[in-house]
Formats: C-alpha cells, sequence, structure tokens
C-alpha cells in the first residue's frame, strides 16, 4: 500500500481546503524513492490531524474505539468540524478524502476514499477505484470493503503516536499485546469461523433432540432474543435520558448565566446581605455607646496635654506652697517660745540673739516657693488627679480609638451591605428566573434517576438473557452424547477439532518468528549496553519476557520510561515485520521520552527501514535541526511546516521545515 493524497478540508484546525501530497519522491541520481514525509509542528498546530484524518477516512467509527455507539460516533464527527475565531464565519460540514494504491490478487489499484459529513449528521462514504466511483456499494459494503482491504487491527500496528507507543509500553498486564497478536495471527478469524461451526453443531443436535426437548429450547432461544431485544430497547432508552441529561446541563447553564447577568448574584445575597447589615447596625450602636462612655470618663484629660501639664505643675507647687506655711507656721511658734526663754537672760544678749534668729529665719523662708493657692486641693485629690491625667486618660484613648476604628470599618460595610443590595433587582424580576432553574433542577435529577434506573434494569434483562443462552448450551451439552451423528454433524466437529489444532500450530510458529523479529529490532534500536537481550513470548499468554545473558528475567517494571518505549516500538516493528502486510508507517511524536542515545538509534535504524512509506510527524525538540540535516537528510522525500495562526486559531501547511525550506535542506 502506498498513500498518494491526503485532502482536509475544514477538518480540526485546518480551516478550508488542504492538498497534502503524501507519495515519497525521487531524487536526482535515486534508485529509489526517499521513504520519509516528515510534518513539522508545535504542540497544538494539527500534526496529530494528520494522523487522525487518516484513520478516520478508512475505518470511520472504528477509528474512536471498538466500543463507539452510533451517536458518540455522530458527535464526535461534530467535534472534528473546524471551530475558528468567533468572527469568522463557522463551517456546518467537513470532509477527509485520501487517496491510496493496493496490490491485491496481483494487480495494483488506486483507491480514492471520500468521507463527508455535517453537524449533527451522519457521514457519507465514497469510494472510487481506478477513477470510477463504485456506485453498487452501499455505505456498509463500502465500509466492509475497507476493512477487509486493510484491517483495523493490523493498521494499529502500523498508524500510532507517542501515546500508543506509552500505552503499550506501560502495559503490565500484556492485554494490549495479546490483542495485537491475535488479530495478527488471524485468530479472530478462527474464532469466529469455530463459533459458527458450533452453531451448525447446536442445529444439528437440536434436530435429533426429543420434541419437548426441542420445544423447551425454542423456548429459552425465543425468551434469549426477547431479552437481548429488551436490553437494547433499555440501553437505547438510558442513551436518550442521557443525552437529555446534556441537554437539560446546557439549560441550566445559560438560564444561570441570564441570572447572573441581571443581577441574580447579588439577588441570591440579598437576604443575607440584609441580615448582614442588621448585625452591623447592631454593633454600631453598641461601639457608638462605648465611645460615650470613654467621654464621659478620663477621655477628654487626652485631649489638652498641655493645659493639664500646667494644671499639673500648678498643682505641685500649690502643694509645695502649702507645706512652706505650715513649717513656717509651726517655726513661728517655736520661735515665740525661743524668744520667751531667752527673755530670762541678759537684755543685750537677748537682743542680739532675737535679731539673728530673726534674720536667719527670713533668709531660710526666701529660699522656699511662695504663691497664691489657685485649687488648694489635699494631696488625695492630687494624686487621684494626676492618676487620672498620666495613666488613666492615656488607657481611655487607646480604647477610643481601637472602638473609633471599628466603628469606620463596621461603617465602610454598612456602606457595600446598602450598595449590593440597591444592585439586586427586586425579586419578582428575577422569580421567572429562579422558578425557571428549579423546574429544570427538578427535570435533570429525575432523568438522573431515570438514567440510573434504565442501566439498572438492562443490566438485570441483560443477566437473565445470559442465563438463557447457558441453559441453552448445557440443553445442547446434555443431548450431545445421546444421539448419533450424521456425516455433516461429525465433519463439523472434526473440523473444530482441526481449527483447534492449527490455532495452535499457527501461534507457535507465528510466535518464534515474532520472536526473532523483536530480538532483531529491539537490539538493532537498543544501546550498547543492552544487546546482550534475548526474547521469549508465551504461546499461550502472549507475554513477551526479557532474558539477560544469564537466562534471568528482567522485570519490564525496572526498566526506564526510555528503555520501555524502546521496548514497545521494537514489538510494534516485529508485529508489523511478522504480519507481512507492506503498509506505511505513520508515527506521531514518537520521541518524548527517549534519551539522546535511543533517539539516535531511533532516528538511524528505525525510521529509514520502517517502511517503503514512512509519515513522520514530529515537534521541533524532536527531529531537531541537528536530525534533521545531519542525519535524515538522505532519506527525507520532503517535508512540511503546519504553522497555527493564533489570530484565526486555524493551521496551514507550507513546504519545508522549522530552520529551512524544503530545496535547501535537502
Amino acid at each position: 500500500m502506498l498513500i498518494k493524497q491526503l485532502v482536509l478540508h475544514n477538518f480540526r484546525v485546518f480551516n478550508g481546503t488542504h492538498v497534502i501530497d503524501l507519495a515519497p519522491r525521487k531524487r536526482p541520481h535515486d534508485s529509489n524513492p526517499r521513504p520519509i514525509v516528515l510534518f513539522g509542528g508545535l504542540n497544538g498546530a494539527g500534526k496529530t490531524s494528520i494522523l487522525s484524518a487518516i484513520r478516520l477516512a478508512l475505518y470511520g467509527r472504528l477509528a474512536f474505539g471498538l466500543a463507539t455507539q452510533q451517536q458518540e460516533y455522530i458527535e464526535q464527527l461534530s467535534s472534528l468540524i473546524h471551530n475558528g475565531a468567533y468572527y469568522i464565519e463557522q463551517p456546518e460540514e467537513a470532509s477527509v478524502e485520501l487517496t491510496f494504491t493496493y496490490n491485491k490478487g496481483g494487480h495494483e489499484a488506486e483507491f480514492t476514499v471520500t468521507r463527508t459529513w455535517k453537524k449533527g449528521k451522519k457521514d457519507r462514504l465514497s469510494l472510487q477505484q481506478d477513477g470510477q466511483l463504485l456506485n453498487e456499494l452501499d455505505y456498509d459494503q463500502c465500509q466492509g470493503f475497507l476493512n477487509e482491504l486493510i484491517p483495523h487491527g493490523i493498521a494499529d500496528l502500523f498508524f500510532f503516536d507517542g501515546e500508543k507507543i506509552a500505552e503499550l509500553a506501560e502495559d503490565e498486564s500484556g492485554n494490549i499485546l495479546r490483542t495485537a497478536v491475535r488479530r495478527l495471527l488471524g485468530l479472530d478469524l478462527i474464532s469466529k469461523l469455530r463459533n459458527d461451526l458450533m452453531i451448525f453443531v447446536k442445529r444439528q443436535q437440536s434436530g435429533q433432540l426429543a420434541s419437548s426437548q426441542q420445544q423447551q429450547i425454542a423456548e429459552l432461544e425465543k425468551q434469549s432474543k426477547e431479552l437481548a431485544f429488551r436490553t437494547e430497547e433499555l440501553l437505547e432508552s438510558a442513551d436518550f435520558a442521557k443525552s437529555r441529561i446534556e441537554f437539560l446541563s446546557k439549560d441550566i447553564n445559560r438560564y444561570e448565566g441570564l441570572l447572573n447577568a441581571q443581577g441574580g448574584a447579588f439577588a441570591q445575597t440579598k437576604a443575607q446581605e440584609k441580615q448582614k447589615v442588621e448585625t452591623l447596625l447592631k454593633d454600631k450602636e453598641h461601639l457608638e455607646k462605648a465611645l460615650r462612655q470613654e467621654c464621659d470618663g478620663s477621655l477628654p484629660y487626652a485631649l489638652a496635654p498641655t493645659i493639664l501639664s500646667r494644671l499639673l505643675q500648678q498643682i505641685a507647687d500649690e502643694t509645695q506652697i502649702k507645706q512652706t506655711k505650715s513649717f513656717e507656721k509651726e517655726l513661728s511658734q517655736f520661735l515665740t517660745q525661743l524668744r520667751n526663754d531667752i527673755a530670762f537672760r541678759s537684755a543685750e544678749t537677748a537682743k542680739i540673739a532675737a535679731e539673728a534668729i530673726t534674720d536667719n529665719l527670713k533668709d531660710y523662708m526666701a529660699t522656699k516657693p511662695k504663691g497664691d493657692l489657685l485649687f488648694d486641693i489635699s494631696e488625695r485629690e492630687a494624686g487621684m488627679l494626676q492618676q487620672s491625667i498620666d495613666i488613666d486618660s492615656k488607657r481611655a484613648w487607646q480604647r477610643f480609638e481601637f472602638y473609633r476604628t471599628q466603628l469606620s470599618e463596621i461603617e465602610q460595610q454598612l456602606e457595600q451591605a446598602a450598595a449590593n443590595i440597591a444592585r439586586a433587582p427586586e425579586d419578582d424580576q428575577l422569580m421567572d428566573l429562579f422558578e425557571k432553574l428549579r423546574d429544570l433542577d427538578r427535570q435533570r435529577e429525575a432523568q438522573l434517576q431515570k438514567y440510573r434506573s434504565l442501566l439498572e434494569d438492562a443490566k438485570r434483562t441483560k443477566q437473565q438473557q445470559l442465563d438463557c443462552v447457558r441453559q441453552i448450551q448445557k440443553a445442547h451439552d446434555v443431548t450431545r452424547y445421546q444421539h448419533s451423528y450424521s456425516s455433516a454433524f461429525k465433519n463439523a466437529q472434526e473440523t473444530i477439532n482441526l481449527l483447534d489444532r492449527y490455532s495452535d500450530v499457527l501461534t507457535q510458529t507465528r510466535v518464534k518468528t515474532l520472536s526473532t523479529n523483536f530480538e532483531l529490532a529491539y537490539r538493532k534500536l537498543a544501546r550498547k549496553e543492552d544487546l546482550q537481550l534475548s526474547a521469549h513470548i508465551n504461546p499461550q499468554t502472549f507475554d513477551v519476557e526479557l532474558i539477560d545473558e544469564s537466562g534471568s528475567v528482567i522485570n519490564r517494571k525496572l526498566l526506564s520510561a526510555g528503555e520501555k518505549q524502546i521496548y514497545a516500538i521494537a514489538i510494534l516493528e516485529a508485529l508489523a515485520k511478522t504480519s507481512g502486510r507492506d503498509l506505511p508507517v505513520i508515527i506521531d511524536t514518537p520521541l518524548g521520552r527517549l534519551d539522546s542515545q535511543h533517539r539516535d538509534k531511533l532516528i538511524n535504524h528505525y525510521f529509514p527501514e520502517a517502511s517503503h512509506q514512512v509519515v513522520l510527524l514530529s515537534t521541533d525538540t524532536e527531529v531537531d535541526e541537528r536530525y534533521f540535516v545531519d542525519q535524515l537528510r538522505d532519506d527525507i522525500s520532503h517535508a512540511y511546516e503546519i504553522v497555527f495562526n493564533a489570530h484565526t486559531k486555524s493551521s496551514m501547511l507550507k513546504p519545508g521545515y522549522f530552520w529551512e525550506l524544503t530545496k535547501e535542506a535537502i
């Protein structure tokens, strides 16, 4: 198979129509085309869209997984239609077109598959062979033809991304590898043939059963079909309920937006704001009362510190004056008594002594404070006044400042609450919106209950159907050995046994080949110190075990992230080679978790040899300038750079890579 061209129309980040040439080209003096077509793009530019478009073109609904339902598929398709900048008209439809050549039965033909779809609608599929439209094939027949041409399970080994590699590398259960090997070996086809033969055997047995047993089995089969049909009905109803839940959720979001736009957020808290105002008013009244009490106490003393300082000084001076007067009075009484005592002595001596005492007393009293008493308060009253001015007034001022600050904050909160209440519309203005939201909530809750109930009913009905199937199987098993077998019946039984033996032999042979191919791929990609490793694949479980030079099994959990990725790529290469299919290899971001040594191995020994056509989707940090110019130059056919325009929210492709135009770089 060779992919020649991919055409994208309004697909994901690609607005409009983009024609991409994917066919490897020859260069002058080249004997064969160079295999690698390189796409470069930053994260989010649209590299993965290239791989997704190819898978979608070929497999339709299967591209999203085996379990994807039709309604989910339609929703997925709608999400793939380009959604660009809001000021640009949004497209309503998209398409992908893939042209490729395929050699079938010794004849090479060119096929063009076109898949188009509109928002909310199922896709349309057309197929051309050598330019002729295959009108005789309807949608399902076209899809079946493509599935037979390139089986989905096989294509997974050739079209993959970094996530696929990481998933396989981290898969410790081995389920992913087991599924891949079964598809590769064709065991799923053998299993289908075996099941068809078992159906034939059961029908043959039914013909030989007694009429009562036949009737019992017929009733069980009828019941099984009815239960299966009922299960499908319940699941469809559950899907409808789920979609209804999603629609109701969107309506709820829309009405909540309308509610907020009309002040609904303020209206919802209006009652809270009113309650808050009442509490704040009470706090304000309490603080105002506390402030008035402070004003009635020692606080006024703190308002005139200068004059009160003079007051305290005056009181202190008056205290000393009072002490001086008291002392002078007592001293005068003492001197009077002293003069009387001296009078009994000689007159001359008494006179001289009296004058001396009087002069000394005048000099001494001259040094003492004098003045009028303005307040004439007691020392106890003076002490109480000083306590009030020096200590009580300062404490009162601190309390006053604390109450005043709190009062200011409360007044600000009252203003804000009043503004919020003013912003809120009247209740009757929003009542319709509130009622609509409540009704939508009730509807959504009812749908959720219905959805859960339907799922439980479907589960219970499915279990009943499985019970019927087991009873039918049991009835066939009981009668299997009770009747003689016809020639056709015996042949069918023998064929089943032969298929079992063929499956075992095929598995042994293919697993041996797969082990050899894995060892070759792993040794080619691993670092030098890992080259002594070998591999063993269990033919029953298909688990891959890495064996070191001493014969011990290596625990894959102990491998580094890069080593696990090399292991996964080696598995994919071995599976692809063992399949015998000649398909292109498409790899999206393959180097994300590799160290420099492992990257060099992959660049030099895997990409150039992986297939006749290799499409690489890389960032500038994976296939960087060194790899592009120095190591892949001779293997690159041509390159594209995917450029994302943040203004239009769309991408376009231009020839060349991040650093050079194609003609200059290669």
